[in-house]
């Protein structure tokens, strides 16, 4: 099913405007935006934040980590506690950053959170980051075209939806957007909508894989890798 209508303008918040954030960002940066439940954080996530950062030459990664993913039940993610704590076991080194931005802002859609943060930080350029998984579900994200027109966005291959992402009814829409990989160090500078897609070394670690040996584990249970 699509969700491709426009999202409004005002977000699904309560003062957001309001919210500490935990972090500075000064005028002229460039930031990496790396949204996700991360449930739990692993190694591919790193993979792709540590891909950006680097071919994209970004001055940092925020990794947003959602209080609750819109397209998933409650009930299969775990506490936002939890969820930040394993990032920041992943997240290495000064230049990334995890931040609980989205539940500060009272809103776990990224289209909220592009405006805001925007808004807050007139002058940082911003380039929105996800995994081809991601960009595979794009279409089904609240205000996706809009998301688009806010900010570039940089998609990290990922095993098993390479294919699958670059047929994906948001890869078709903006195909006319797309730079080449060549030109990935130029992405934060330019004016949306535009896209890149950064082939690499893949990281096979998936969350779901993660979560099935936990609850595997819990039950008594052995479960093939």
């Amino acid at each position: 099913m699509w969700f491709a209508g426009p999202a409004a303008r005002r977000p699904a918040a309560g003062r957001p405007q309001a919210a500490r954030l935990g972090f500075h960002l000064a005028p002229g940066m460039r930031v990496g935006l790396f949204g996700g439940s991360f449930n739990p954080a692993h190694p591919g996530h790193s993979h792709v934040a540590e891909t950006a950062l680097r071919r994209l030459g970004l001055d940092r990664v925020i990794w947003l980590v959602s209080p609750q993913n819109p397209l998933k039940g409650a009930g299969e993610t775990a506490g936002l506690a939890d969820r930040l704590a394993g990032a920041r076991r992943h997240a290495r080194g000064p230049s990334m950053i995890v931040s609980d931005a989205e539940a500060r802002f009272g809103s776990p859609y990224t289209i909220d959170t592009l405006r805001l943060l925007k808004a807050r930080h007139p002058g940082v350029r911003f380039v929105w980051i996800m995994g081809a998984d991601a960009l595979a579900q794009l279409h089904r994200w609240r205000g996706w075209t809009q998301i688009m027109a806010e900010a570039p966005v940089a998609v990290i291959a990922r095993p098993w939806s390479g294919l699958k992402s670059r047929f994906a009814p948001a890869a078709r829409r903006f195909a006319h957007a797309r730079i080449p990989a060549r030109a990935a160090r130029t992405l934060a500078d330019r004016a949306p909508p535009a896209w890149v897609f950064l082939d690499g070394r893949l990281d096979f670690t998936t969350s779901t894989a993660l979560r099935r040996r936990s609850e595997a584990r819990r039950a008594g249970r052995q479960i093939s890798p």
